[in-house]
């Protein structure tokens, strides 16, 4: 018989956190690590002996061997001030456990999963494809002063072969712009219907959103949010952007792709890993 899927219970991004903190706390106890303040502690674990408790083992090898993938290991921690004795040493946004960039890193550069046609095939793109993490597509902004082009130059998570990924976990939303930073994309009104983009007073709402689906339309590519399906309220943002671009075949390189499904389709390892770690069940 097959297995019978069960919907995940819809949560929060603060009770996702606090699950996660509960979670990462019980794998401190065998992986070193530390807590930040709070009454939801985030914790961030520390690299010991070659390996690091973010991180699942065979991933983390093949990180370190590929120099641009150990150059994430890399990026800031934004919450480096809630550490206890934080002046002893520097933190990275990847040592602590709420980070969808690690997720992202333990699934897509565990070796042989992008061999395989499962996962491949879930994501639409060719096996054997190389995962690019901070991706900049630059897209043009128009014209600056002295006649100087101006881009944006904003990362987005992943590339994966044609498809542009912004990976999702305990974050609240995707950003907000003012409405006048947007309009400066060219070709925004053919892309979108502007007056259907979510908005909150005078700035558009779920920003990386709307910023992906233009890189997507720039460069020709397909765009997808990896995001928790107990995540509803993500779930929602994405598909209100969605429903405000114009272009039928541009909508149709556009996708959610939730963790739970990513998870279906990995070997037994990284689904044990996803499970213990994150609570995130096939």
């Amino acid at each position: 018989m097959p297995m019978e899927r069960i919907s995940p219970q819809q949560m929060s991004a603060a009770a996702l956190r606090r699950e996660l903190s509960a979670r990462n706390q019980k794998r401190g106890q065998i992986h070193p690590h530390e807590a930040t303040y709070g009454s939801v502690p985030s914790v961030v674990f520390h690299e010991h002996e070659g390996g690091h408790g973010n991180f699942l083992a065979e991933s983390y090898r093949a990180i370190l061997a590929d120099e641009e993938w150990a150059a994430r290991l890399g990026k800031s921690y934004c919450a480096d001030s809630r550490v206890p004795r934080r002046w002893d040493r520097k933190r990275h946004e990847l040592d602590c456990a709420n980070s969808s960039d690690a997720l992202l890193m333990n699934i897509f550069c565990y070796p042989g999963v992008l061999e395989d046609w499962p996962l491949c095939g879930l994501l639409g793109v060719e096996r054997g494809v190389r995962p690019g993490f901070g991706y900049k597509p630059c897209m043009p902004l128009g014209m600056g002063r002295g006649k100087r082009m101006l881009v944006d130059r904003t990362e987005v998570d992943m590339l994966l072969g044609s498809l542009l990924v912004e990976a999702k976990l305990t974050e609240g939303s995707f950003q907000r712009a003012p409405l006048e930073r947007v309009m400066r994309y060219p070709g925004l009104s053919e892309v979108f219907c502007v007056e259907e983009l979510p908005m909150a007073g005078a700035s558009v709402d779920s920003y990386q959103l709307v910023r992906g689906v233009m890189a997507a339309n720039y460069e020709g590519r397909g765009f997808a949010v990896f995001c928790d399906a107990r995540r509803g309220d993500l779930v929602e943002r994405w598909f209100r952007v969605m429903r405000a671009v114009r272009d039928c075949e541009l909508r149709s390189r556009l996708a959610l792709v939730t963790w739970q499904e990513i998870a279906a389709v990995m070997p037994r390892a990284v689904r044990e890993f996803l499970e213990e770690k994150y609570g995130i069940v096939r």
